[in-house]
């Protein structure tokens, strides 16, 4: 009994650090972006001395929220949907079929997730964009932004995986083509993975940083919002401004924050079946 406490109590410790270490920089940042400009960089009290409210106008006004929140909006739902469309249909055929080459095409997969390419492959990403006309725009940048999330199709693989093969023989005896199984029969049944997909593409498109900013040089007026809120860090005269640049970091959380409250529901359900079913 002594030991079964003891383990509830350092597990409870553990949550809590884990808990404390991923709400701190949220907290930070919200804090900070009520301070001044000198409080912040000082470093002095947690808390603000004065709150200055003031600063979400003046980020508001000078990131021209709504423009890059309408870019960011439009580049996550292209980048789900994209991510959708080729996840659903890499996951069944890796699923159901086998071909010359398949183990060869998920050991790539598999490099793509678990080594950080990052920089390394965003000047050969550049250069294919702009030879075939796609640099510079939405449509290029949410290209790039979905080939990088290899996981969502070993997830949507995985949940198929778990729904019987005889189904698809059955619907196949009845006459039923592959595409015709994969649209009536498939996608019906693995929405809640596709559900977590869609939260995880949307989240990477809304939060993405590096890429945007590079595939968005030709054409600044495509650039999503976190772009333009880094670039609040500094003013007309090159001044640092960080109190306005957590403001603007403060804001752009919301949309993302208000996206997961609503379908956090269908993500954990997602996850938790995929989790049983894997």
């Amino acid at each position: 009994m002594t030991r079964k406490i003891a383990g509830l109590i350092g597990l409870s410790l553990f949550l809590l650090i884990i808990v404390v270490f991923t709400l701190y920089p949220v907290i930070y940042t919200l804090l900070g972006s009520l301070k001044s400009n000198m409080e912040l960089q000082g470093g002095g009290s947690f808390w603000p001395k004065e709150w200055l409210f003031s600063n979400y106008a003046v980020a508001f006004r000078k990131a021209q929220f709504l423009k890059y929140t309408g870019n960011s909006i439009i580049l996550s739902v292209l980048t789900m949907g994209i991510a959708l469309i080729t996840s659903s249909l890499t996951g069944y055929v890796l699923a159901r079929h086998q071909f010359a080459g398949k183990k060869l095409l998920i050991t790539g997969y598999l490099a793509v997730m678990f080594v950080a390419l990052g920089p390394i492959i965003l000047y050969p990403q550049y250069k294919l964009m702009n030879t075939i006309g796609l640099t510079g725009n939405l449509v290029g940048l949410a290209l790039v932004l979905t080939g990088g999330q290899a996981s969502n199709i070993f997830l949507v693989q995985g949940f198929i995986k778990s729904v019987p093969k005889d189904l698809d023989e059955s619907a196949y005896m009845d006459g039923a083509g592959y595409f015709r199984i994969y649209w009536n029969l498939i996608l019906p049944l693995i929405r809640p993975v596709l559900g977590v997909v869609a939260l995880f593409s949307f989240r990477a498109a809304w939060n993405d940083y590096v890429t945007a900013l590079v595939f968005s040089i030709p054409n600044p007026a495509i650039r999503p919002l976190a772009v333009a809120v880094v670039g609040l860090r500094y003013s007309a005269n090159a001044a640092a401004e960080l109190h306005i640049m957590t403001a603007g970091a403060s804001i752009a959380l919301l949309p993302i924050l208000i996206v997961y409250f609503f379908t956090n529901k269908q993500f954990i359900s997602g996850l938790t079946a995929g989790s049983i079913k894997g």
